[in-house]
């Protein structure tokens, strides 16, 4: 005897309708909550159910995962399939019932109907929708990186203009890069020529120590002497410092969530 489990899957619960060949309804669709004792449960009624079964759910996003690996780990025949072939199944109708229980027998009807053809749901399922996942995470963090360094410079460009343009060393493991630093400290032009070419080199020395960059005696000279050409927008005002900061605050975060997505 085939038992054909149609899950109709939603966030936080599903509901479940179980069918055989003919028509036949050997429980009437019921609901389950995505907690361990319910799908303890589940499971344990459809072991007792007698014959060979199969279990049939549409890929929804991620509310269908718990339920597709909690069932396929307590070693049921579990198939995860494309929302648009349970869309287009059975299309014969001009009546058009939308509920919970109607899908979920219109789930089992597809399983009937396609019963040798169904694909069990594996681990390699499983890995595929963590590696969407990561990705999914990856180019999230990569698209706020790209506004956050993009703000950056825009605000850079009224304080510091060209400050972005100082330095060519690459990005650090953790993301981090040294004209970001350097912006931190001196998020204005005024921070280098007004101390004077002596206390600025003093002070960039101390930068270098504190960030772990190699010092070199030349440049702070040539950083002091350029920042004298330079035109500032906004002036040297602690709110403008605060907005600059916290922007670099940001774009550090992004950075360092990118470098620990890139390594996993």
């Amino acid at each position: 005897m085939y038992n054909a489990v149609g899950i109709d899957v939603s966030k936080g619960k599903s509901t479940i309708a179980v069918l055989q060949p003919g028509g036949v309804i050997v429980r009437k669709p019921f609901d389950v909550f995505h907690t361990s004792q319910s799908l303890k449960e589940l499971s344990n009624y459809l072991a007792s159910l007698e014959g060979d079964t199969r279990i049939v759910m549409e890929c929804t996003g991620r509310y269908h995962e718990s339920m597709a690996n909690s069932l396929s780990n307590a070693g049921f025949f579990v198939t995860v399939v494309n929302p648009h072939l349970i869309k287009n199944f059975g299309n014969n109708t001009l009546r058009k019932v939308k509920s919970d229980p109607a899908d979920a027998k219109k789930i089992a009807r597809y399983t009937l109907d396609n019963w040798a053809e169904l694909r069990q749901y594996s681990c390699m399922d499983n890995t595929r929708n963590q590696l969407k996942t990561l990705n999914s995470q990856f180019s999230f963090f990569m698209k706020q990186k790209v506004a956050a360094k993009a703000n950056l410079i825009a605000l850079l460009d009224n304080t510091y203009p060209g400050v972005n343009k100082l330095f060519n060393s690459p990005a650090r493991e953790d993301g981090s890069e040294k004209w970001v630093d350097y912006a931190y400290s001196f998020w204005h032009v005024d921070c280098v020529r007004k101390t004077g070419l002596k206390a600025f080199t003093v002070r960039y020395e101390a930068f270098c120590r504190k960030h772990h960059y190699i010092y070199q005696p030349s440049k702070p000279e040539e950083l002091f002497n350029a920042s004298k050409e330079l035109v500032a927008v906004f002036p040297k005002e602690t709110s403008y410092k605060l907005l600059i900061q916290q922007s670099i605050q940001q774009l550090n975060l992004a950075s360092a969530h990118i470098e620990q997505l890139r390594r996993r």
